[in-house]
């Protein structure tokens, strides 16, 4: 039975990668700065791997990316209300740095969509009107986030009972075990 929920999990992720409208493209994401207050924020799932890599788009100039160089772990969490399945990853970010996996990313992007790295403030700055933020032309701060999960939490409610499934990653190799949902 755990290799259909793992399948489900897999199939939901990637499909929210993937298609726009779909109940798992955002999801809450979760980092701790050096003040040990947990951030939260609602962000866009952009790849959902074989294997469960996941990878979001931010601006490099975000807390975020502040957060995860201090300490990458990291929290998602899924919820898609038709299904009423809410899943929940544990994993370590990595800021991306390799050129051409950034430059063919960059280049996936509408260039509507591109407008929102090259703004000339970073995100958080206070401004007196948002009607008068400049955008630059010729520069971007572009950032990719990949997340590799060491832990995934499967909650499906339902009658007569609710169904919790932890999938913990042990090297290559991912364990489950039932919980108490």
């Amino acid at each position: 039975m755990n290799d259909l929920i793992w399948k489900e999990i897999s199939n939901l992720l990637q499909h929210g990668a993937r298609e726009k409208g779909h109940p798992c493209r955002y999801c809450t994401m979760a980092t701790i700065g050096l003040d040990l207050v947990p951030r939260l924020r609602t962000v866009v799932l952009r790849r959902a791997s074989d294997n469960l890599d996941l990878s979001i788009y931010t601006d490099r100039r975000s807390k975020k990316v502040l957060h995860i160089m201090e300490n990458n772990r990291t929290s998602l969490l899924f919820y898609h209300p038709d299904k009423q399945i809410q899943i929940k990853v544990e994993g370590l970010a990595y800021i991306s740095t390799d050129q051409k996996v950034l430059e063919e990313h960059w280049q996936s992007i509408h260039p509507e969509g591109q407008r929102e790295y090259t703004a000339s403030q970073a995100p958080g700055s206070d401004i007196l009107d948002p009607n008068t933020l400049e955008y630059l032309n010729e520069s971007n701060f572009f950032c990719l986030i990949e997340i590799e999960p060491f832990k995934i939490e499967y909650l499906k409610l339902q009658r007569p009972h609710h169904l919790r499934i932890r999938f913990s990653k042990m090297e290559d190799l991912w364990k489950s075990d039932y919980l108490v949902p």
